[in-house]
């Protein structure tokens, strides 16, 4: 099992630079643990490209759809008042968005705390740093 950010998702989704790597991240992950907001980000990161014409009406419904099926099957962190806390701390440690903080609080509820030996895959840069530092190997290397 692996916690995976809509950062990494969204490659899954759509075609990008980083597609592939992701679809072999994928491929080895028996299960992929997502925070609960996570299908949210990745609609919104597909009605954003469709709105700026960056995406066509059929591959926005190619990756809808594709979305879809992976929620179908991955596992949720739920929003809980343990995630809250956790993202309030991250705010106050590292360079996060809020949405970025409850990712990765969402990701340390499922590691029970103990993120040493566990997975997190993640495009951006901050949420990386951040994820690093409180102990989760990042994804991709």
């Amino acid at each position: 099992m692996i916690f995976w950010d809509s950062s990494g998702i969204i490659p899954l989704c759509l075609n990008e630079r980083s597609s592939g790597q992701m679809r072999k991240l994928a491929k080895g992950d028996g299960d992929l643990v997502v925070w609960w907001g996570s299908r949210v980000e990745c609609v919104s990161a597909i009605a954003r490209r469709a709105r700026e014409r960056a995406l066509p009406q059929s591959a926005e419904r190619m990756a809808r759809s594709a979305l879809a099926q992976l929620a179908a099957s991955w596992s949720e962190v739920l929003p809980t008042e343990s995630v809250r806390l956790r993202a309030e701390r991250l705010l106050s440690v590292h360079l996060l968005r809020a949405a970025d903080s409850l990712q990765l609080a969402a990701s340390l509820v499922w590691a029970e705390d103990v993120p040493s030996g566990r997975e997190f895959v993640c495009l951006d840069q901050n949420l990386r740093e951040a994820a690093f530092k409180e102990g989760f190997i990042v994804l991709p290397e």
